[in-house]
């Protein structure tokens, strides 16, 4: 199940709707919704997203919240690691043979420490665009 799929049927069981009801709703099949819920298809369509948010008339917070957890939440994911470092490459390859051995524990451990590299890593760009934007601030610093 992605994180798309489990947030989308905790929608739906908390508004007592059934896969055939919202499945005709949103005009798609039941065995798709189904395959969506269980992370058996890709993301979302844009436009099945709109849908969904409409029909469960989210806004603001909670749709971002969906809208993000669909753009994380295809099931097959291709790693490009071209030009990254062979420790990075075989980072990916024993990630991408060996992920259905991890266990939940090890998995949110990864992926806080994943989100933390991202959050200082976006940081020292924009410091670094700051810096470059601002000569008295790039004195300042020398």
């Amino acid at each position: 199940m992605t994180p798309f799929g489990k947030r989308l049927r905790e929608l739906r069981e908390e508004r007592g709707v059934t896969q055939k009801e919202m499945a005709q709703a949103l005009r798609v099949s039941p065995a798709y919704l189904s395959a969506l819920e269980h992370g058996r298809r890709g993301q979302p369509t844009w436009d099945l997203l709109q849908r969904i948010i409409t029909y469960f008339n989210i806004i603001w917070d909670e749709a971002e919240e969906l809208q993000n957890l669909a753009a994380v939440s295809h099931p097959r994911v291709v790693i490009d690691t071209s030009g990254l470092s062979p420790q990075a490459t075989q980072l990916a390859n024993l990630l991408a043979k060996n992920i259905r051995l991890i266990d939940r524990d090890t998995i949110k451990h990864l992926t806080e420490e994943i989100a933390a590299a991202r959050k200082r890593a976006v940081g020292a760009s924009r410091f670094r665009r700051m810096i470059r934007k601002a000569p008295s601030a790039r004195r300042a610093w020398n």
